[in-house]
């Protein structure tokens, strides 16, 4: 679980520092990074929630943050775009 890590350090957290907030032991955050072992869904969602971000982009399915505002705006503006030029190719039709 590489974005456990990277989560962690883009916040200068310790492992440590991440177990006493989330009550998922050092050794236990230390196997998800590693992929020694891979969190359930307690774990999973408790680390979202501890990191403000969803499961889905803890997980690796979504490579952008939703919970991320900015994030929203900017996929909503890709999706504006899109289909503003999908409607100007409709019009030339």
């Amino acid at each position: 679980m590489n974005r456990i890590r990277e989560l962690r350090e883009d916040r200068d957290l310790r492992q440590i520092d991440v177990a006493e907030k989330t009550g998922i032991d050092q050794k236990t955050i230390s196997n998800y990074e590693t992929g020694k072992t891979l969190p359930d869904s307690y774990a999973i969602v408790r680390l979202a929630e501890f990191f403000g971000v969803t499961c889905d982009y803890l997980l690796g399915v979504s490579e952008r943050d939703l919970k991320d505002v900015s994030a929203v705006i900017d996929d909503l503006e890709d999706v504006k775009k899109r289909l503003s030029e999908i409607q100007k190719f409709l019009n030339k039709k």
